[in-house]
């Protein structure tokens, strides 16, 4: 209903902030045919026989709406999910084939069931009371047994792997859209410890949480457990082997950068954006290793490297070292600027000065006004002024040279603008040759059609 004030309508909802109690269940009770008796206490001895019949008792479900009804089959069960949580805590030898299917069967009939829809259709989880789940006395319980059962010392997977197959970890996820944070909680520890556990099950976990998310971006978006799912990621992306797969890298564009557009960003923004940034980071972080890698292999190779065999790979090898030196990775720039504190290495470069200083000097140049990063302009300096000293002549030279190159890289830009060959931006113009070319070099096809006038102009 809604209530008008000052004009406005008001949606009389406020009464959702409370907490409200739901029961998945209700339907499915039983207790009225069976009646729970109380078994003994787990003993070695009977330690089997009675384990198996306390997890077939813990089978019965109850009705948690009413509060007075079966209290005391509740306490029964109750009861017996506390001794199974304990034996399969602290006992050794209680986990044997046998029970395996009672086990998960027992799991299986209490926690899987229809979540009700929500009560509340514009639930607000930053401003708005969850609904929890009603049997949660019982339910929290067997997710307790659950994760002890698998931690346990004594867990087989290859024993497991017969009951908990695909079906069962879909149902399992499904479960991830319950309104109650304290279920999630519990589904998100067990997800990841299927997922260790378990190694057939990974490739179909990873494709069923993606299946979820997309359905949430562009069909329902709406799911309770996106963030604790993003969560669950941040393990696995950390654990993922190098380099990426195609598979991961599609993963960050069709999904993880998507779920941006989603409406209740807000729940999981933090989430969301560090699963983007360890995406990111693990496969730039393992390019960086490897350049790294191969620089420390060259400079030990350098360090036993005859002069006559040094000047054979002079020109390729700085090329290189350029290339590595203009990298934004500030490690992979700082791992080649270093090259210059090796004195033998040092030697050699000034042997060959007049072969390998026009060969970077470019670079230097440039990337000591572009860089990001300081310390790398600072390493940058002093290899400039190692060369300044090495040949003076030869290093004025250069700038001179460089400083007339930029000039009639500035002329040409200025006349492709002024001349309406390309959009105007006056702001680049002052920019570095080398700058102008990445940005525009999508309009290469239109410089080869016009490029008779632009060298017309440019003469002129």
């Amino acid at each position: 209903s809604t209530s008008t004030l000052d004009g406005f309508p008001r949606r009389s909802m406020r009464r959702a902030r409370q907490r409200r109690s739901h029961s998945s269940s209700q339907f499915r009770y039983q207790s009225s045919q069976v009646e729970l008796t109380p078994l003994p206490l787990l003993k070695v001895a009977e330690l089997h026989d009675l384990f198996c019949k306390k997890l077939q008792q813990c089978c019965v479900l109850f009705d948690f709406l009413d509060c007075v009804a079966d209290l005391k089959g509740k306490e029964i069960k109750r009861a017996a999910l506390n001794e199974l949580v304990e034996s399969v805590a602290t006992s050794r030898g209680v986990l044997i084939e046998p029970l395996y299917p009672e086990a998960i069967k027992m799991i299986s009939v209490n926690i899987f069931r229809t979540l009700p829809p929500s009560e509340n259709p514009e639930f607000d989880p930053e401003e708005d009371e969850p609904a929890l789940e009603a049997s949660w006395p019982h339910l929290q319980l067997v997710y307790e047994f659950f994760l002890r059962f698998l931690e346990s010392p004594d867990f087989q997977p290859s024993l497991a792997k017969r009951y908990v197959d695909q079906k069962f970890v879909l149902q399992l996820l499904e479960l991830f859209d319950s309104e109650d944070p304290r279920e999630r909680e519990y589904l998100k520890t067990i997800l990841h410890r299927v997922y260790g556990k378990l190694l057939g099950l990974r490739a179909y976990i990873r494709k069923q949480i993606n299946n979820i998310f997309l359905r949430f971006i562009y069909e329902t978006e709406r799911f309770n457990g996106v963030a604790e799912l993003l969560e669950i990621l941040g393990s696995i992306i950390n654990g993922f082997a190098l380099p990426l797969k195609s598979e991961h890298k599609q993963f960050l564009v069709r999904v993880l950068i998507p779920l941006h557009t989603a409406k209740s960003l807000s729940i999981f923004h933090a989430q969301v954006r560090v699963r983007c940034l360890d995406t990111l980071t693990l496969g730039r972080s393992y390019r960086s290793n490897r350049v790294c890698t191969v620089c420390n292999s060259i400079e030990e190779i350098l360090d036993v490297i005859e002069p006559s065999q040094f000047i054979r790979v002079q020109e390729p090898l700085f090329k290189q070292i350029a290339a590595c030196i203009s990298s934004p990775h500030f490690q992979v720039a700082e791992r080649a600027l270093y090259f210059w504190n090796n004195e033998y290495i040092l030697s050699l470069i000034e042997e060959n000065c007049q072969v390998i200083l026009p060969l970077v000097f470019g670079t230097l140049y440039r990337v000591s006004k572009e860089h990001w990063n300081q310390t790398i302009i600072s390493l940058i300096y002093n290899v400039l002024k190692t060369f300044m000293e090495m040949n003076s002549k030869l290093f004025d030279d250069l700038t001179s040279s460089y400083k007339v190159e930029k000039q009639k890289s500035r002329r040409f830009w200025t006349s492709l603008y002024s001349n309406r060959l390309l959009p105007a931006s006056p702001a680049l113009i002052s920019r570095s040759a080398s700058s102008f070319t990445l940005e525009h070099s999508s309009h290469t096809a239109l410089l080869v059609r016009r490029l008779p006038v632009v060298l017309v102009n440019v003469r002129r």
